[in-house]
């Protein structure tokens, strides 16, 4: 049996980066596997940073950005707008 997959975002950070991530590469027409493709990222590893599960280091988030064809800092700022909407919809602990 495979592993479950883990369903719920390490934070409201890593949940608004992987939506920036997901919505960046709807937006250019890709699928997951089109960018997993065009980067040395798995496309389970691809899947996870979508769902904010996964950490990304620098340098995936660089590779991404770039298979993307924007700039990293853009797509931390698009993450950075969207993570307000993830930390109000999170609820208290």
């Amino acid at each position: 049996m495979p592993p479950r997959r883990q369903s719920t975002p390490r934070s409201p950070e890593h949940a608004a980066l992987g939506e920036a991530v997901r919505l960046t590469r709807v937006e250019r027409g890709l699928s997951q596997e089109a960018l997993a493709d065009a980067t040395p990222v798995h496309i389970t590893y691809l899947g996870g940073v979508e769902r904010g599960v996964r950490k990304p280091s620098y340098e995936t988030v660089v590779r991404l950005a770039r298979a993307l064809g924007v700039a990293p800092g853009a797509l931390v700022t698009r993450a950075d707008e969207l993570a307000a909407d993830f930390v109000a919809a999170k609820p208290p602990a």
